[in-house]
């Protein structure tokens, strides 16, 4: 997939901006605050309607605007010419493909995949597992409408069975309504997670030998709060643990508290790894993702650089280029333009809100 024209209005900082694409090199260039992390935000919403920055979309929207809007023309696999319309307004999104109105975000999931490299991407080794949790999902229900609608269910019956924990009633019979519904949308989530993450963790492996010594395994682990895939299994869990979770107000088992961590050398790289180890890692898991996402979608997602690569090493980062597939769109940005073995890009000066293509 290829972005060819990218408009915004009423985004963020941007009231509005046009800007035409040529080649599949592109590069922002400014100071900071000046607009270019919203352009890659706009580009990536396009994946599956959810931001890189932020899970309020309404901040989106320009200050003292109701209605923000993204509007896309691209070069895609399966659409071949094809354009693309958001809005985003307090109340909701909409959204148009071909003049088609889209009413199911099922509809529209998979379709134009993104994938984000961001300085804030060391969150993933050093951060929470609420950190990790909202990539894994946005990850794979972007790619898969079963595992969205899973995790919907499973959101919506564990929202009430909290509620009923912290008004510290609820009976039997309204518990069991909601645990019914919680356990086979948590056993399908259990399996789907460990079965994504063991094939990323593949892709990982060898990415991240790629761009480091080969001599140092890095691996990615799934780490399940209830480790077996089964209903019934589930079910009990939480049908026994009602009076501890009544203590706790609060559901203390379930995929809701998954995690997975990376490792160096087998052991933990969050405790273990050095920085330029955990850059690394972290490179590798976004090369991965956009890999997996080509697998499974038979698209080549766009890939949006958020000011990283100036934060690598010369050797790290013919590396990283090294391992980007060469038919992917880049969209990068940074203070100061690319260093000159990087290849041929085409600039956009970024002042205020504003687009100057200068080369």
């Amino acid at each position: 997939m290829l972005l060819r024209k990218l408009t915004l209005r009423h985004f963020r900082n941007v009231g509005f901006a046009t800007l035409e694409f040529a080649g599949r090199q592109q590069f922002l260039v400014g100071a900071n605050g000046q607009g270019k992390t919203n352009l890659l935000e706009a580009a990536g919403f396009i994946t599956a309607l959810r931001s890189f920055r932020t899970t309020d979309s309404r901040l989106l929207i320009s200050h003292g605007q109701h209605t923000g809007a993204i509007g896309c023309s691209l070069e895609h696999e399966r659409f071949r010419e094809t354009a693309l319309t958001i809005k985003v307004r307090h109340d909701g999104k909409e959204v148009w493909h071909d003049q088609e109105r889209l009413t199911k975000l099922g509809e529209f999931i998979g379709r134009f995949p993104t994938v984000v490299f961001s300085s804030q991407d060391l969150q993933f080794v050093r951060g929470t597992p609420v950190q990790r949790r909202r990539w894994l999902d946005g990850t794979f229900a972007a790619m898969d409408a079963d595992y969205l609608r899973a995790l919907q269910v499973y959101a919506r019956a564990l929202a009430a069975r909290n509620a009923l924990l912290r008004s510290g009633g609820g009976t039997a019979v309204e518990f069991t309504a909601f645990e019914q519904q919680m356990a086979p949308a948590g056993a399908w989530l259990i399996a789907a997670r460990r079965a994504g993450l063991e094939e990323l963790a593949l892709q990982i492996r060898a990415l991240y030998a790629k761009l480091c010594d080969e001599s140092e395994p890095a691996g990615l682990e799934y780490v399940p709060n209830f480790g077996e895939a089964s209903a019934e299994a589930l079910l009990a869990r939480l049908e026994s643990g009602r009076e501890r979770d009544r203590q706790m107000r609060s559901t203390l088992a379930g995929p809701h508290r998954d995690d997975f961590q990376f490792t160096v050398r087998h052991t933990a790289a969050r405790d273990f790894a050095s920085e330029g180890q955990q850059r690394s890692l972290v490179l590798a898991l976004r090369l991965a993702q956009a890999a997996w996402f080509h697998e499974r979608s038979g698209v080549r997602p766009v890939l949006l650089a958020d000011d990283v690569l100036g934060e690598l090493d010369p050797g790290r980062r013919r590396r990283f280029w090294a391992a980007v597939d060469p038919d992917s769109q880049v969209i990068a940005t940074g203070t100061h333009l690319p260093d000159a073995e990087m290849g041929a890009w085409q600039v956009f000066e970024v002042s205020e809100g504003q687009f100057k293509a200068i080369a």
